[in-house]
């Protein structure tokens, strides 16, 4: 029997600041029991502000996200026009399942829904088209998974050598970093200033987040010999 859970729909509302013509609205149901967390998380809402800001190139570009949860980021990138995959770990069915909801939720049915598992490469991860940005919404949560999450970042960028991971994380401790372990993927990172995409702000999309959270924004490339991008 499958366990009963109640969803909500909570809505997020992008515009633009100097224009308010433009405006995009997309609808997230969040499933409420405290047991499966699928909901979105401050580090998504301003993954997703990047994304909208940066819409016109993201235009029909092949994007794939990262530990979707909920998918924000993939929907709000796919109202845009781009091609979107989202993926979660291929363990966590009702992840998936809540994916797929997200897109009915917005009419988005040309997006696939992936079970992707971190450090693992799948043949579903060879099979994966190429691809131009990867998104990832607070992937970086624990240590421990640091190493899985970037096997796959690092195979996806090998493979895609003109990609950009585009990632959020969330502040929590000043006891550990990301930097050594993208030294050791020879991978690049460049923070993005929130005020960059006007993502400095506790209120995001008509939603109560970010919060007082304190969210980084990073583009994660492959490193090149010169040093460059």
């Amino acid at each position: 029997m499958e366990p009963k859970y109640s969803t909500e729909q909570k809505v997020f509302i992008f515009e633009e600041n100097e224009n308010t013509s433009q405006s995009l609205a997309v609808s997230i149901p969040e499933v409420l029991d405290p047991q499966y967390g699928m909901y979105v998380w401050p580090c998504a809402v301003v993954l997703a502000q990047y994304i909208w800001t940066h819409r016109e190139e993201l235009k029909h570009k092949t994007v794939l996200e990262l530990g979707a949860g909920v998918g924000l980021p993939g929907v709000v990138a796919a109202s845009c026009g781009a091609k979107v995959t989202l993926s979660d770990s291929a363990e966590l069915p009702l992840c998936l399942e809540n994916c797929r909801r997200s897109c009915e939720a917005n009419s988005l049915a040309h997006v696939s829904v992936l079970g992707l598992t971190w450090g693992e490469i799948s043949p579903d991860l060879l099979l994966l088209p190429a691809l131009d940005v990867i998104l990832g919404s607070d992937v970086f949560y624990e240590p421990e998974d640091f190493e899985s999450i970037l096997v796959t970042i690092a195979f996806l960028l090998r493979k895609n050598p003109k990609a950009q991971f585009w990632t959020t994380y969330q502040e929590r401790s000043a006891d550990w970093s990301i930097e050594a372990a993208l030294h050791r993927w020879k991978l690049r990172c460049v923070d993005i200033p929130l005020e960059r995409f006007n993502a400095n702000k506790a209120q995001l999309a008509g939603s109560t987040l970010p919060g007082s959270h304190v969210v980084q924004m990073m583009v994660i490339t492959l490193k090149t010999e010169d040093g460059g991008l």
